[in-house]
């Protein structure tokens, strides 16, 4: 007689039994698992904005970074765009009260645990009160140049400030439609540029946003129509290189 490789009817119940527990235990231990947070040595500055929200005054005129980047963008792009993230997450949280004590950088790297009929909304719209909250602080007539620690950072990673405005160049001409290029540090405060979608945040990652440049088309579309390049030339000129340090430096502080 030819000996049968089928497997028992036995057999084939205890495979079944034992993979769906696996699959049960394994659903569980992913229910279990403690949600992302941000790390507690990001969590300072703009991570800890709390609702309500607020759109906060521009600490310049906005003719103060003319002609490279135009005084009617920074109008639109500040009480416009920016004030539309604001009010979109105000009304998103309004309806989950027990969201709203968290911080904003929280929000942002708890992201998935959040209900989801707010989840896009915070999103899109904390991520973009976030990133244009650092936008507006890293910039200041006439620029600025990077001290202490981040300074030292830069030379070992990017050689000197011209190697990272090359990389963070190329990280936002690179980007396919709307997003920003970055130069961000982990909680060990090792730097790297990297680029992201929308307003998608570093704080999704863990990480901390340093710097960001901006290029959504609003950013400066009036001024430099489809030459992203050239915009981003303007506003490197303009970064606020000592408020980056002061803000990289408050990794080393906690």
């Amino acid at each position: 007689m030819k000996k049968s490789y089928l497997p028992s009817r036995r057999r084939m119940l205890q495979t079944s039994l034992a993979g769906a527990g696996f699959l049960f235990f394994s659903t569980l231990g992913r229910a279990m698992r403690p949600a992302s947070t941000l790390p507690p040595k990001l969590s300072f500055g703009i991570a800890n904005l709390k609702y309500p929200f607020k759109l906060d005054d521009l600490p310049y005129a906005h003719d103060a970074f003319e002609p490279g980047i135009d005084a009617k963008t920074m109008e639109i792009h500040h009480s416009r765009h920016h004030n539309a993230y604001v009010n979109n997450l105000n009304a998103a949280l309004e309806k989950e009260p027990s969201w709203q004590s968290y911080s904003l950088g929280d929000l942002l790297a708890k992201l998935d645990t959040l209900p989801s009929s707010i989840r896009t909304t915070v999103r899109n719209n904390g991520g973009g009160h976030a990133n244009h909250a650092l936008y507006w602080e890293t910039m200041r007539p006439g620029g600025s140049s990077p001290t202490g620690e981040l300074a030292n950072a830069i030379e070992r990673k990017f050689g000197d400030l011209g190697g990272l405005r090359a990389e963070l160049k190329s990280a936002a001409g690179s980007r396919f439609g709307s997003g920003w290029s970055w130069l961000v540090c982990d909680t060990d405060g090792i730097l790297a540029v990297r680029s992201t979608a929308n307003q998608d945040s570093p704080y999704m990652d863990g990480q901390l946003p340093l710097f960001g440049i901006d290029v959504w088309e609003h950013a400066y579309y009036l001024k430099y129509q489809n030459r992203r390049g050239d915009y981003v030339d303007a506003y490197l000129d303009v970064a606020d290189w000592a408020t980056v340090s002061k803000n990289y430096d408050s990794v080393f502080a906690s």
